[in-house]
């Protein structure tokens, strides 16, 4: 019989449990489809389903509620999800909006001290995952939902690999998921991570996917599971209630916000998601050629860097509601005359520098399939295992959305208020060429988001895609203090950066700060997957 072994990870020394650890696929090529997700199980549940004459919309549900299971610490039954949609028949792209509602007797006194927004159950919106995945599967999908949530039972009955990187964000928040009612379903015997490579099995989430496959997610919103949430919530303190379940409102099909990048016309999430600040960056940095924006020279890193904080700024001085457009006089994020003066000024900025001395967490999945049609999704319960509470009898962890309203501002749209919505980082891209989806693209990561897709996007006119994707990124704050792999990059870049009055903050290589793009491609015929080797991801296409 194998047995354990002890390794070193950050100077650590940390249990390797007996299972064979096998690398993702991170790229892959198929003439079928394809299937790009941050976790190689997941990325199996949504090709299978391919495999079997499903269309997009079916892959992306059934990896969806997959990822719930083999990416715990990112997503789940207790969260959001936000979905992306393009029908090619009839030929129509779409948002599909799932925002997590605050609960109806939520009060600002109630929430005064930030750690009730962040830990316990206090902290959880009501979820919209389910509701969000089952509304595309009717609507849009071909096969019952019993059907597509048979894969992720089987991940959470069988049981997957403790991934390292799994076991680092265990090991990470430790602390406060032995203080949560999440540690005896997350950790092992309650007390420590799961080893590198043991099987994680959860019995608890696969019985409540298996009610969930038998009455539908109804149950979920006004049935039994619903009865078990508040039972849960009543006995913690929550606010959540069956009453805020059985109120979730459908999924909104809103306007997608567009622009054009050079020969690509760009589709992408409107609020409250980020798509606003993707479009500003895109159309700023459309005003320079290739060659200056080019993210590798420290010329173009610090045009991106600057580009990158602008975009926030905006975006922080000028929130709405979708449901008041009104408050905002006009579309300056989108609109290319701003874009045009943002641009001079920073032409008039950024002089080539000299050189000198000088001393949010959320998953993203891509899918298209042979018809044409493809999904962007991009779902979350908010932080690295959200609120660390969970019911022992449902198996899964609640969000802490909680902790994404604004509770300063009295007249900001994303104010706390009963039945309201948060701020969202989300934007979930759908890029043609033409008239069919050249690429489906997303990343998790907070504001590192929309500067992630915008650099994979910036690249893909002179490296392959996979390239593209693992390639070194960086990250400015409105603050300008610029997050980059520094190991990975020219070393005269932060000099640049410095000289510009920025601040400099060197990550790991491949750092799980930087996002994690999933992407797929359709180009010549073919369908590209490409899944970011900052995580656990993979990319599958169907062999038919």
């Amino acid at each position: 019989m194998a047995k354990s072994v002890q390794i070193m990870v950050d100077s650590e020394q940390i249990e390797l449990g007996d299972a064979r650890i096998v690398e993702p696929q991170r790229v892959a090529a198929s003439s079928s489809g394809m299937v790009a997700t941050a976790h190689f199980s997941a990325t199996e549940a949504g090709r299978q389903v391919l495999q079997q004459g499903g269309n997009a919309i079916d892959a992306a549900v059934a990896a969806a509620i997959a990822l719930g299971v083999c990416e715990p610490a990112a997503s789940g039954l207790g969260g959001q999800t936000m979905m992306l949609i393009h029908l090619a028949q009839p030929r129509r792209t779409f948002p599909l909006g799932g925002s997590p509602r605050a609960q109806n007797r939520t009060t600002q006194e109630f929430f005064a001290e930030k750690k009730t927004r962040l830990h316990g159950h206090a902290a959880t919106t009501v979820p919209s995952t389910l509701a969000v995945c089952d509304y595309a599967r009717r609507n849009y999908g071909t096969k019952p939902l019993d059907e597509l949530l048979q894969p992720a039972i089987r991940l959470a009955e069988d049981g997957y690999p403790v991934s390292a990187l799994q076991n680092k964000l265990t090991r990470r928040e430790l602390k406060k998921l032995k203080a949560g009612t999440a540690g005896p379903l997350f950790l092992k015997e309650g007390a420590r991570a799961r080893p590198i490579g043991s099987q994680f099995k959860q019995p608890v989430l696969a019985e409540t996917l298996r009610r969930i496959a038998n009455c539908g997610s109804e149950d979920f919103y006004r049935g039994q599971i619903a009865q078990m949430i508040h039972d849960d919530m009543q006995t913690h303190g929550g606010l959540l209630h069956k009453d805020d379940l059985a109120l979730v409102p459908e999924p909104v099909e809103r306007r997608p916000v567009t622009c054009r990048f050079g020969s690509l016309r760009v589709i992408t999430f409107p609020p409250p998601g980020a798509g606003r600040t993707l479009v500003e960056m895109l159309n700023i940095l459309d005003q320079f050629s290739p060659e200056q924006r080019d993210p590798d020279t420290p010329a173009g890193a610090v045009l991106l860097a600057a580009t990158i904080r602008q975009a926030f700024l905006d975006r922080r001085d000028r929130p709405f509601d979708p449901n008041l457009y009104q408050q905002v006089d006009e579309k300056r994020m989108l609109s290319t005359e701003y874009a045009t003066e943002v641009a001079a000024r920073l032409r008039k900025k950024l002089k080539p520098p000299k050189r000198i001395k000088t001393s949010g967490e959320t998953t993203h999945l891509s899918v298209m399939d042979r018809h044409g049609n493809a999904v962007a999704l991009t779902q979350s319960i908010e932080r690295v295992y959200g609120s660390f509470a969970a019911s022992p009898s449902l198996g899964f962890l609640y969000n802490n959305y909680m902790s994404a309203f604004e509770y300063e501002d009295i007249g900001h749209p994303y104010y706390l208020r009963p039945n309201g919505v948060p701020w969202a980082s989300v934007a979930p891209t759908i890029v043609f060429r033409g008239r069919r989806p050249w690429l489906a693209i997303g990343s998790p990561g907070s504001e590192r988001i929309a500067p992630s897709i915008v650099q994979v996007l910036l690249r893909l006119d002179r490296q392959s895609p996979y390239d593209a994707v693992a390639a070194p990124r960086l990250f400015c704050s409105i603050n300008g203090e610029v997050s980059f792999e520094a190991a990975r990059m020219r070393d005269d870049i932060p000099f640049a950066l410095e000289n510009h009055g920025m601040t400099v903050r060197p990550r790991d290589p491949y750092s799980f700060y930087l996002g994690c793009v999933q992407a797929v491609m359709y180009q010549d015929k073919t369908f590209i997957g490409v899944a970011d080797p900052r995580r656990d991801g993979a990319a599958g296409g169907p062999k038919l």
